[in-house]
């Protein structure tokens, strides 16, 4: 009888282990989920002020960028509830160029918005595959801009590809269509 109950004792000290052992790992399951979510949800927000930063710091440039009107582009932003797609994309632009400084170039994107692009010797300019300069750059260009956003408001180009659909079909190969003699 006595040998009964130490096995008992002992089964429930195993089983009450366990069960210890499955709240500590559930406990530490759900810390690592919380701590994930704080994470995710800190990255979005750390996007969304940089966004913010970039869409008000280009607001509050537009004056000297296009000579617009002094409050800005947004005027006071704090009136106003800004919507996602009011803000100005700050990495890129695709679009077609209209004006070109020695230093920048202005696009314009989607809804018309006028975007400077700074253009510095470290900016690669592509026409297809071949690299360009600075200087072959025409007013009515299509091109696609990838960058980071300036503290000024301008995208400080990284990247620049030309994309004209007319040189772009002049120099694909031909096709080798295996169906071609065939069909008629």
């Amino acid at each position: 009888m006595e040998n009964e109950n130490k096995d008992i004792e002992k089964n429930n000290g195993q089983d009450n282990q366990k069960k210890h052992r499955d709240i500590l790992k559930a406990c530490v399951i759900a810390f690592a989920a919380v701590a994930v979510f704080c994470f995710i949800f800190r990255a979005g927000m750390f996007v969304g002020s940089r966004r913010a930063q970039f869409s008000y710091r280009w607001a509050e440039n537009y004056h000297q960028n296009f000579g617009g009107p002094r409050g800005g582009f947004m005027g006071d932003w704090r009136k106003v509830p800004l919507a996602p797609d009011n803000f100005i994309e700050s990495h890129g632009i695709f679009g077609e160029i209209i004006k070109i400084n020695d230093a920048d170039i202005v696009v314009k994107g989607k809804n018309n918005t006028e975007m400077v692009v700074a253009v510095s010797k470290d900016t690669a300019i592509k026409n297809g595959t071949e690299t360009i300069k600075k200087e072959a750059l025409k007013i009515g260009d299509r091109v696609v801009v990838i960058g980071s956003p300036a503290e000024n408001g301008q995208i400080a180009a990284k990247l620049i590809r030309i994309f004209n659909a007319e040189n772009e079909i002049n120099k694909r190969p031909p096709r080798n269509n295996f169906f071609e003699g065939l069909i008629k």
